[in-house]
Protein backbone atom coordinates (compact mmCIF):
# COMPACT_ATOMS: atom_id res chain seq x y z
CA UNK A 1 0.00 0.00 0.00
CA UNK A 2 1.54 3.01 -0.86
CA UNK A 3 -1.04 5.88 0.25
CA UNK A 4 -4.15 6.01 2.49
CA UNK A 5 -6.68 8.36 3.44
CA UNK A 6 -7.51 9.47 6.90
CA UNK A 7 -10.33 7.36 7.81
CA UNK A 8 -8.46 4.06 6.51
CA UNK A 9 -5.37 4.80 8.77
CA UNK A 10 -7.97 5.47 12.19
CA UNK A 11 -9.19 1.55 10.91
CA UNK A 12 -5.13 0.86 11.44
CA UNK A 13 -3.65 0.76 8.02
CA UNK A 14 -0.53 2.22 7.05
CA UNK A 15 1.44 3.18 3.96
CA UNK A 16 3.63 0.30 3.08
CA UNK A 17 1.15 -2.28 4.26
CA UNK A 18 0.26 -4.95 2.42
CA UNK A 19 -3.46 -5.42 0.70
CA UNK A 20 -4.20 -8.73 2.25
CA UNK A 21 -3.17 -7.68 5.65
CA UNK A 22 -4.95 -4.43 5.41
CA UNK A 23 -7.81 -6.31 4.05
CA UNK A 24 -7.96 -8.00 7.18
CA UNK A 25 -8.14 -5.17 9.03
CA UNK A 26 -10.94 -3.92 6.93
CA UNK A 27 -12.94 -5.94 5.28
CA UNK A 28 -14.64 -3.06 3.78
CA UNK A 29 -11.55 -1.76 2.15
CA UNK A 30 -12.06 0.13 -0.75
CA UNK A 31 -8.37 0.00 -2.91
CA UNK A 32 -7.25 1.14 -6.66
CA UNK A 33 -4.67 0.14 -8.04
CA UNK A 34 -1.95 2.88 -8.76
CA UNK A 35 -2.31 4.47 -12.05
CA UNK A 36 1.11 5.80 -13.27
CA UNK A 37 -0.24 7.66 -16.33
CA UNK A 38 -2.74 9.40 -14.61
CA UNK A 39 -0.24 10.53 -12.07
CA UNK A 40 2.01 12.10 -15.17
CA UNK A 41 -0.73 13.64 -16.27
CA UNK A 42 -2.17 15.37 -12.66
CA UNK A 43 1.42 16.42 -12.84
CA UNK A 44 1.16 17.97 -16.10
CA UNK A 45 -1.15 19.75 -15.48
CA UNK A 46 -0.26 21.17 -12.21
CA UNK A 47 3.07 22.26 -14.22
CA UNK A 48 0.44 23.76 -16.78
CA UNK A 49 -1.31 26.07 -13.82
CA UNK A 50 1.95 26.59 -11.80
CA UNK A 51 3.46 28.61 -15.09
CA UNK A 52 1.35 31.51 -14.07
CA UNK A 53 4.00 32.20 -11.13
CA UNK A 54 6.71 31.61 -12.82
CA UNK A 55 8.44 30.30 -16.43
CA UNK A 56 10.94 28.31 -14.32
CA UNK A 57 8.85 25.00 -13.65
CA UNK A 58 10.33 21.88 -13.81
CA UNK A 59 8.78 18.19 -13.16
CA UNK A 60 10.33 16.42 -10.13
CA UNK A 61 8.22 12.95 -11.01
CA UNK A 62 6.07 11.29 -10.19
CA UNK A 63 4.68 13.96 -7.68
CA UNK A 64 6.56 16.79 -7.54
CA UNK A 65 7.13 20.52 -9.00
CA UNK A 66 10.17 22.57 -8.44
CA UNK A 67 9.45 26.69 -8.99
CA UNK A 68 12.16 29.15 -9.47
CA UNK A 69 10.31 31.85 -7.54
CA UNK A 70 13.03 34.34 -7.03
CA UNK A 71 12.11 36.99 -9.78
CA UNK A 72 8.81 36.63 -9.05
CA UNK A 73 8.66 37.68 -6.05
CA UNK A 74 8.79 41.26 -6.32
CA UNK A 75 5.54 40.72 -9.06
CA UNK A 76 3.17 38.82 -6.27
CA UNK A 77 4.05 40.60 -3.29
CA UNK A 78 6.84 38.84 -1.50
CA UNK A 79 7.22 35.10 -0.68
CA UNK A 80 4.55 34.23 1.79
CA UNK A 81 2.04 35.76 -0.50
CA UNK A 82 3.41 33.76 -3.49
CA UNK A 83 3.47 30.35 -1.52
CA UNK A 84 -0.27 31.73 -0.17
CA UNK A 85 -1.67 31.37 -3.62
CA UNK A 86 0.01 28.57 -4.97
CA UNK A 87 -1.43 26.31 -1.72
CA UNK A 88 -4.96 27.79 -1.98
CA UNK A 89 -4.90 27.33 -5.95
CA UNK A 90 -3.75 23.82 -5.53
CA UNK A 91 -6.78 23.39 -2.35
CA UNK A 92 -9.43 24.87 -5.44
CA UNK A 93 -8.13 22.18 -7.70
CA UNK A 94 -7.93 19.44 -4.68
CA UNK A 95 -4.83 18.86 -4.18
CA UNK A 96 -2.69 19.01 -0.58
CA UNK A 97 0.72 20.56 -1.05
CA UNK A 98 3.97 19.76 0.92
CA UNK A 99 5.97 22.96 0.42
CA UNK A 100 9.10 24.29 1.38
CA UNK A 101 12.07 27.00 -0.15
CA UNK A 102 15.64 27.24 0.21
CA UNK A 103 18.79 28.36 -2.20
CA UNK A 104 19.25 25.43 -4.08
CA UNK A 105 16.90 22.91 -5.58
CA UNK A 106 17.73 19.84 -4.12
CA UNK A 107 17.73 21.48 -0.34
CA UNK A 108 13.71 22.73 -1.02
CA UNK A 109 12.69 19.50 -2.73
CA UNK A 110 14.25 17.13 0.63
CA UNK A 111 13.13 19.91 3.08
CA UNK A 112 9.46 19.30 1.10
CA UNK A 113 9.75 15.35 0.68
CA UNK A 114 10.47 15.01 4.53
CA UNK A 115 7.56 17.77 5.25
CA UNK A 116 9.53 19.93 6.52
CA UNK A 117 7.68 23.34 5.30
CA UNK A 118 10.37 25.92 5.88
CA UNK A 119 11.32 28.66 4.07
CA UNK A 120 15.38 28.71 4.09
CA UNK A 121 16.77 32.06 2.29
CA UNK A 122 20.44 31.73 2.89
CA UNK A 123 22.51 29.19 1.59
CA UNK A 124 25.28 29.06 4.83
CA UNK A 125 22.21 27.95 7.11
CA UNK A 126 20.86 24.76 4.85
CA UNK A 127 23.42 22.32 6.29
CA UNK A 128 21.71 23.33 10.10
CA UNK A 129 17.97 23.14 8.40
CA UNK A 130 18.35 19.60 7.26
CA UNK A 131 20.65 17.96 9.45
CA UNK A 132 17.55 17.08 11.39
CA UNK A 133 16.13 15.36 8.42
CA UNK A 134 15.85 11.96 8.34
CA UNK A 135 17.76 10.02 6.45
CA UNK A 136 15.12 8.26 4.48
CA UNK A 137 13.98 11.65 3.02
CA UNK A 138 17.11 11.46 0.83
CA UNK A 139 16.46 10.51 -2.87
CA UNK A 140 17.72 6.90 -2.39
CA UNK A 141 16.94 2.99 -3.19
CA UNK A 142 15.79 0.85 -0.16
CA UNK A 143 18.99 -1.01 -0.37
CA UNK A 144 20.89 2.38 0.45
CA UNK A 145 18.42 2.89 3.24
CA UNK A 146 19.03 -0.09 4.69
CA UNK A 147 22.66 -0.29 4.74
CA UNK A 148 22.50 3.21 5.86
CA UNK A 149 20.14 2.35 8.85
CA UNK A 150 22.32 -0.73 9.53
CA UNK A 151 25.39 1.80 10.46
CA UNK A 152 23.29 3.35 12.40
CA UNK A 153 22.97 6.85 9.95
CA UNK A 154 19.65 8.12 10.78
CA UNK A 155 19.72 11.84 10.09
CA UNK A 156 20.97 13.86 7.07
CA UNK A 157 23.31 15.15 10.03
CA UNK A 158 24.75 11.89 10.35
CA UNK A 159 25.01 11.46 6.57
CA UNK A 160 27.28 14.21 6.13
CA UNK A 161 29.72 13.48 8.54
CA UNK A 162 30.37 9.77 7.32
CA UNK A 163 33.92 9.64 5.47
CA UNK A 164 33.39 10.29 1.77
CA UNK A 165 35.84 8.04 0.83
CA UNK A 166 34.85 4.65 2.63
CA UNK A 167 30.77 5.52 1.96
CA UNK A 168 31.34 6.47 -1.96
CA UNK A 169 32.78 2.55 -2.42
CA UNK A 170 29.69 1.56 -0.18
CA UNK A 171 26.91 3.80 -1.59
CA UNK A 172 28.31 5.41 -5.18
CA UNK A 173 29.68 8.29 -6.28
CA UNK A 174 25.45 9.33 -6.42
CA UNK A 175 24.73 9.56 -2.82
CA UNK A 176 27.82 12.04 -2.01
CA UNK A 177 26.64 14.37 -5.29
CA UNK A 178 23.02 14.47 -4.13
CA UNK A 179 24.02 16.18 -0.94
CA UNK A 180 26.48 18.63 -2.47
CA UNK A 181 23.54 19.75 -4.79
CA UNK A 182 21.27 19.94 -1.10
CA UNK A 183 24.37 22.50 0.35
CA UNK A 184 24.73 24.01 -2.82
CA UNK A 185 28.70 23.42 -3.23
CA UNK A 186 27.42 21.50 -6.69
CA UNK A 187 25.63 23.05 -9.60
CA UNK A 188 22.25 21.09 -10.69
CA UNK A 189 20.74 21.84 -14.13
CA UNK A 190 17.08 21.31 -14.51
CA UNK A 191 14.49 20.89 -17.85
CA UNK A 192 12.18 23.52 -17.68
CA UNK A 193 8.76 22.59 -18.92
CA UNK A 194 6.90 24.09 -21.61
CA UNK A 195 3.59 24.79 -21.18
CA UNK A 196 1.44 23.83 -24.85
CA UNK A 197 -0.45 25.70 -27.22
CA UNK A 198 -3.73 24.76 -26.46
CA UNK A 199 -5.40 23.86 -23.31
CA UNK A 200 -6.96 20.26 -22.74
CA UNK A 201 -7.15 18.68 -19.31
CA UNK A 202 -9.32 15.17 -18.07
CA UNK A 203 -10.58 14.75 -14.71
CA UNK A 204 -12.14 10.92 -13.62
CA UNK A 205 -14.59 11.18 -11.38
CA UNK A 206 -14.10 8.57 -8.02
CA UNK A 207 -17.84 7.23 -9.24
CA UNK A 208 -20.59 8.00 -11.85
CA UNK A 209 -22.81 10.97 -11.39
CA UNK A 210 -26.46 11.35 -12.34
CA UNK A 211 -27.17 14.49 -11.71
CA UNK A 212 -25.79 17.53 -14.01
CA UNK A 213 -25.43 20.17 -11.36
CA UNK A 214 -23.29 17.67 -8.90
CA UNK A 215 -20.69 17.84 -11.65
CA UNK A 216 -19.74 21.56 -11.04
CA UNK A 217 -17.34 20.71 -8.12
CA UNK A 218 -15.28 18.66 -10.04
CA UNK A 219 -15.61 21.34 -13.07
CA UNK A 220 -14.07 24.03 -11.22
CA UNK A 221 -10.79 21.93 -10.71
CA UNK A 222 -10.85 22.06 -14.80
CA UNK A 223 -11.70 25.50 -14.95
CA UNK A 224 -9.31 26.35 -12.43
CA UNK A 225 -6.66 25.02 -14.39
CA UNK A 226 -7.50 26.63 -17.44
CA UNK A 227 -7.02 29.91 -15.61
CA UNK A 228 -3.37 29.08 -14.15
CA UNK A 229 -2.81 28.36 -18.21
CA UNK A 230 -4.38 31.41 -19.73
CA UNK A 231 -2.33 33.51 -16.98
CA UNK A 232 0.96 32.06 -18.00
CA UNK A 233 0.26 32.80 -21.42
CA UNK A 234 -0.86 36.24 -21.00
CA UNK A 235 -3.89 34.61 -22.65
CA UNK A 236 -8.09 34.55 -22.17
CA UNK A 237 -10.64 32.80 -23.62
CA UNK A 238 -14.07 33.41 -25.06
CA UNK A 239 -15.44 29.73 -25.70
CA UNK A 240 -14.27 26.44 -24.55
CA UNK A 241 -16.05 23.13 -24.70
CA UNK A 242 -16.42 21.09 -21.86
CA UNK A 243 -16.38 17.30 -22.48
CA UNK A 244 -18.98 15.22 -19.93
CA UNK A 245 -18.06 11.09 -20.82
CA UNK A 246 -20.38 8.16 -20.44
CA UNK A 247 -19.54 4.35 -20.01
CA UNK A 248 -21.92 3.57 -23.19
CA UNK A 249 -22.61 6.59 -25.39
CA UNK A 250 -20.80 9.09 -27.03
CA UNK A 251 -19.31 12.61 -24.89
CA UNK A 252 -22.15 14.84 -23.94
CA UNK A 253 -20.55 18.40 -25.08
CA UNK A 254 -21.06 21.54 -23.47
CA UNK A 255 -20.63 24.51 -25.72
CA UNK A 256 -19.62 27.41 -23.27
CA UNK A 257 -19.56 31.50 -24.77
CA UNK A 258 -18.55 33.94 -22.69
CA UNK A 259 -19.65 37.39 -23.72
CA UNK A 260 -16.22 38.97 -23.80
CA UNK A 261 -12.49 37.26 -23.62
CA UNK A 262 -11.91 36.85 -20.01
CA UNK A 263 -9.55 34.47 -17.90
CA UNK A 264 -11.10 35.00 -14.50
CA UNK A 265 -12.26 31.70 -13.14
CA UNK A 266 -15.24 33.17 -11.27
CA UNK A 267 -16.76 34.33 -15.07
CA UNK A 268 -16.29 30.97 -16.06
CA UNK A 269 -17.51 28.76 -12.68
CA UNK A 270 -20.99 31.37 -13.20
CA UNK A 271 -21.66 30.26 -16.43
CA UNK A 272 -20.82 26.91 -16.38
CA UNK A 273 -23.34 26.61 -13.35
CA UNK A 274 -25.93 28.12 -15.38
CA UNK A 275 -25.80 25.52 -18.48
CA UNK A 276 -25.29 22.36 -16.18
CA UNK A 277 -28.18 23.77 -13.88
CA UNK A 278 -30.42 23.61 -17.15
CA UNK A 279 -29.13 19.95 -18.37
CA UNK A 280 -30.48 16.94 -17.95
CA UNK A 281 -28.17 13.92 -18.61
CA UNK A 282 -28.68 11.13 -20.89
CA UNK A 283 -26.31 8.80 -18.87
CA UNK A 284 -24.13 8.92 -15.77
CA UNK A 285 -21.02 10.95 -16.21
CA UNK A 286 -17.66 9.09 -15.54
CA UNK A 287 -15.32 11.67 -16.48
CA UNK A 288 -15.31 15.54 -17.38
CA UNK A 289 -12.85 17.11 -19.81
CA UNK A 290 -12.19 20.58 -20.56
CA UNK A 291 -10.87 21.71 -24.07
CA UNK A 292 -9.79 25.46 -24.89
CA UNK A 293 -8.43 25.75 -28.44
CA UNK A 294 -8.94 29.43 -29.66
CA UNK A 295 -6.54 31.20 -26.86
CA UNK A 296 -6.59 35.06 -27.19
CA UNK A 297 -4.06 37.71 -26.15
CA UNK A 298 -5.46 39.57 -23.19
CA UNK A 299 -5.80 43.15 -23.37
CA UNK A 300 -4.56 45.31 -20.48
CA UNK A 301 -7.19 47.23 -18.78
CA UNK A 302 -6.93 50.80 -18.27
CA UNK A 303 -7.99 52.08 -14.75
CA UNK A 304 -9.81 54.41 -13.27
CA UNK A 305 -8.69 57.30 -11.09
CA UNK A 306 -12.00 57.60 -8.84
CA UNK A 307 -13.53 54.47 -7.86
CA UNK A 308 -16.87 55.49 -8.26
CA UNK A 309 -16.36 56.31 -11.97
CA UNK A 310 -15.48 52.39 -12.98
CA UNK A 311 -16.30 51.16 -16.21
CA UNK A 312 -19.00 48.98 -15.42
CA UNK A 313 -19.16 46.84 -18.49
CA UNK A 314 -17.59 43.93 -16.73
CA UNK A 315 -21.19 43.44 -14.87
CA UNK A 316 -22.94 43.73 -18.01
CA UNK A 317 -20.84 41.15 -19.85
CA UNK A 318 -21.42 38.63 -16.90
CA UNK A 319 -25.18 39.60 -16.80
CA UNK A 320 -25.41 38.41 -20.58
CA UNK A 321 -23.06 35.26 -19.90
CA UNK A 322 -25.47 34.38 -17.24
CA UNK A 323 -28.57 34.90 -19.26
CA UNK A 324 -27.27 33.20 -22.22
CA UNK A 325 -26.04 30.25 -20.60
CA UNK A 326 -29.49 30.10 -18.82
CA UNK A 327 -31.86 30.51 -21.63
CA UNK A 328 -29.55 29.86 -24.35
CA UNK A 329 -27.72 31.49 -26.93
CA UNK A 330 -30.54 32.72 -29.64
CA UNK A 331 -32.68 33.77 -26.42
CA UNK A 332 -29.89 36.68 -25.83
CA UNK A 333 -28.92 39.12 -28.79
CA UNK A 334 -27.99 42.73 -29.53
CA UNK A 335 -28.48 44.62 -33.06
CA UNK A 336 -26.50 45.56 -35.39
CA UNK A 337 -26.47 47.66 -38.18
CA UNK A 338 -26.45 46.22 -42.40
CA UNK A 339 -25.12 47.51 -45.53
CA UNK A 340 -28.60 47.49 -46.62
CA UNK A 341 -30.59 50.40 -48.12
CA UNK A 342 -34.38 49.08 -47.20
CA UNK A 343 -34.88 50.32 -43.93
CA UNK A 344 -36.63 47.12 -42.75
CA UNK A 345 -33.72 45.17 -43.71
CA UNK A 346 -31.11 47.72 -42.41
CA UNK A 347 -30.60 45.95 -38.97
CA UNK A 348 -29.71 42.10 -37.80
CA UNK A 349 -29.33 40.22 -34.59
CA UNK A 350 -26.07 39.96 -33.60
CA UNK A 351 -23.95 38.08 -30.88
CA UNK A 352 -23.19 40.25 -27.49
CA UNK A 353 -20.26 42.06 -27.81
CA UNK A 354 -19.84 41.12 -31.50
CA UNK A 355 -18.45 43.92 -33.60
CA UNK A 356 -21.13 46.31 -35.50
CA UNK A 357 -21.00 46.61 -39.60
CA UNK A 358 -19.48 49.61 -40.26
CA UNK A 359 -22.14 51.63 -42.60
CA UNK A 360 -22.43 54.92 -44.05
CA UNK A 361 -24.59 57.01 -41.49
CA UNK A 362 -27.95 58.54 -42.88
CA UNK A 363 -29.98 60.66 -40.55
CA UNK A 364 -32.65 57.49 -39.57
CA UNK A 365 -35.71 57.38 -36.57
CA UNK A 366 -35.60 55.55 -33.67
CA UNK A 367 -38.59 54.31 -33.80
CA UNK A 368 -39.37 52.26 -37.02
CA UNK A 369 -42.78 51.01 -37.59
CA UNK A 370 -43.21 47.32 -38.27
CA UNK A 371 -45.17 47.66 -41.25
CA UNK A 372 -45.51 51.44 -42.73
CA UNK A 373 -49.19 53.14 -42.12
CA UNK A 374 -50.72 54.68 -45.32
CA UNK A 375 -51.45 58.23 -44.31
CA UNK A 376 -54.47 60.25 -45.74
CA UNK A 377 -53.19 62.56 -49.03
CA UNK A 378 -55.39 65.19 -50.13
CA UNK A 379 -54.34 67.11 -52.95
CA UNK A 380 -51.26 65.09 -53.48
CA UNK A 381 -49.87 66.22 -49.58
CA UNK A 382 -49.72 63.71 -46.71
CA UNK A 383 -52.30 64.45 -43.60
CA UNK A 384 -51.99 62.73 -40.32
CA UNK A 385 -54.81 63.31 -37.53
CA UNK A 386 -56.48 65.43 -40.02
CA UNK A 387 -53.75 67.88 -40.50
CA UNK A 388 -51.18 68.28 -43.48
CA UNK A 389 -47.65 67.31 -42.38
CA UNK A 390 -44.67 69.74 -43.19
CA UNK A 391 -42.27 68.55 -45.29
CA UNK A 392 -38.98 69.41 -43.76
CA UNK A 393 -36.09 67.63 -46.07
CA UNK A 394 -35.98 65.39 -48.63
CA UNK A 395 -36.51 63.05 -51.05
CA UNK A 396 -34.20 60.79 -50.32
CA UNK A 397 -35.01 57.87 -53.27
CA UNK A 398 -34.41 54.24 -52.16
CA UNK A 399 -34.63 51.47 -54.72
CA UNK A 400 -33.65 48.24 -53.71
CA UNK A 401 -33.83 44.55 -53.30
CA UNK A 402 -34.78 43.48 -56.49
CA UNK A 403 -32.63 40.52 -56.18
CA UNK A 404 -34.56 39.05 -53.35
CA UNK A 405 -37.92 39.55 -54.35
CA UNK A 406 -38.50 42.30 -51.88
CA UNK A 407 -37.96 45.08 -53.85
CA UNK A 408 -39.00 48.84 -52.55
CA UNK A 409 -39.40 51.95 -54.98
CA UNK A 410 -39.86 54.77 -52.23
CA UNK A 411 -39.03 58.78 -51.99
CA UNK A 412 -38.57 59.26 -48.35
CA UNK A 413 -39.18 62.69 -46.97
CA UNK A 414 -38.33 64.01 -42.94
CA UNK A 415 -41.88 66.05 -42.09
CA UNK A 416 -43.45 67.66 -38.95
CA UNK A 417 -46.68 67.22 -37.78
CA UNK A 418 -49.11 69.66 -36.24
CA UNK A 419 -48.32 69.38 -32.43
CA UNK A 420 -44.35 69.70 -34.04
CA UNK A 421 -43.21 65.50 -33.45
CA UNK A 422 -40.77 64.81 -36.22
CA UNK A 423 -41.57 61.67 -38.74
CA UNK A 424 -40.11 60.14 -41.61
CA UNK A 425 -42.64 59.28 -43.98
CA UNK A 426 -42.23 57.93 -47.87
CA UNK A 427 -44.50 58.72 -51.37
CA UNK A 428 -44.61 55.00 -52.90
CA UNK A 429 -43.49 55.27 -56.69
CA UNK A 430 -45.00 52.14 -57.82
CA UNK A 431 -49.07 51.77 -58.15
CA UNK A 432 -51.24 52.45 -56.43
CA UNK A 433 -48.79 54.81 -55.39
CA UNK A 434 -49.69 57.45 -52.03
CA UNK A 435 -47.75 58.31 -48.72
CA UNK A 436 -46.94 56.69 -45.92
CA UNK A 437 -45.45 56.53 -41.94
CA UNK A 438 -42.43 54.63 -41.50
CA UNK A 439 -40.73 56.42 -38.51
CA UNK A 440 -40.42 58.45 -35.84
CA UNK A 441 -37.90 60.50 -34.57
CA UNK A 442 -36.83 61.28 -30.78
Amino acid sequence: MLVCNERAAVRGTRAGMSIPAACALVPDLVYRPRDHAAESAALEQLAIWAVQFTPGVSLQAPGGLLLEIEGSLKLFGGIKTILSMIRRGAAEMGYTLSVACAPTVAAAWLLARAGSEKIVSCKRVIETEVAALPVRALDCDAKTLETLAAVGVKTVGDALKLPRDGATRRFGPQFFEQLDRILGTRPEARRFFTPPEKFSARLELGTTVEHAEALLFSAQRLLVQLAGHLGARCGSVQHFKLLLTHEDMAPTVLEVGLATPTRDPGRFVAVVREQLAALKLAAPVVQLGLDADDILVLAGENKTLFAEMADRSADWAKLIERLSARLGGEAVQSLSPRAEHRPEHAWQRAAPGARPTQVQPRPRPLWLLREPRQLKQIAEKPYSDNAPLAIVAGPERIESGWWDGGDVKRDYFVAQTAARSTVWVYRERRRPGGWYLHGIFG
